[in-house]
């Protein structure tokens, strides 16, 4: 069990969520941040009912003065930032290459790659001041592999890797450690936006050896132990959490 601060961007469905719920049970104080106020203070409120001591700031993380407010807050609440989940994104708007536009690319750039830069920007200099922290980004199995119709969702994902293997490297001599989790499908309103149907859905899940979604709770799990003290000789990796789809 933790009393450590853990931090969580995009923390108000999805991933974010489970991960924040996980973090509760684990006896971490938290802060969850999203754009959305009265969906926020609602997740405060559940957690609290947990026992958890946590605060809602929100934050949307395209912004470098929101951020900066979501550290100053964390560090004014709590005194400190042991574990930052940068799991704010957006699975952008589906279509080929030469369909794409500027629009749809700094849609898509500036939550998923923007963002992560200026929370890794932040949350090292506390963590540094520290001498400790774990930072867990969240990749996606397209940030290893190519897709046909999703090019920028798969390119910022490739760019959230190399940020995070970046920041691993600067953030060890600190003793600070940066890893991604990178979910293959996960049981989530993103994936049904992002196949568009049951059939297409269907049909994605059938190339997963283990033919099924995944569960929230295991993507918790993974960034958790990422973020806990069983990890504390891994840094700089991407962890696939895709039920083989990567194995071959």
């Amino acid at each position: 069990m933790s009393n450590n601060v853990i931090l969580i961007t995009g923390a108000l469905s999805g991933i974010g969520r489970a991960t924040a719920l996980a973090a509760a049970h684990e006896k971490y104080r938290i802060v969850v941040s999203g754009r959305n106020s009265k969906t926020g203070k609602a997740l405060e409120s559940e957690l609290r009912a947990l026992g958890a001591e946590v605060q809602f700031i929100r934050t949307d993380v395209r912004s470098e003065s929101e951020v900066q407010a979501l550290i100053e807050g964390t560090v004014a609440r709590f005194g400190r930032i042991d574990v930052a989940v940068n799991n704010a994104g957006t699975e952008g708007t589906p279509a080929p290459i030469v369909d794409q536009t500027l629009e749809a690319f700094a849609a898509t750039f500036e939550t998923n790659v923007l963002g992560v830069l200026l929370c890794m920007k932040h949350e090292p200099r506390v963590m540094q001041a520290q001498g400790s922290g774990s930072i867990v980004n969240i990749s996606s199995t397209m940030g290893s592999r190519g897709a046909a119709n999703a090019s920028l969702y798969v390119a910022s994902k490739h760019a959230v890797e190399g940020l995070t293997k970046s920041g691993a490297l600067e953030a060890a001599q600190f003793g600070v450690r940066v890893n991604a989790v990178a979910p293959g499908p996960v049981e989530t309103d993103m994936l049904d936006r992002f196949t568009g149907s049951e059939e297409r859905k269907a049909g994605l899940l059938a190339s997963i050896p283990l033919h099924r979604a995944g569960r929230l709770e295991e993507l918790a799990d993974a960034i958790l132990f990422l973020a806990s003290d069983k990890a504390t000789f891994v840094t700089g990796q991407i962890i696939n959490v895709n039920g083989g789809r990567t194995a071959s």
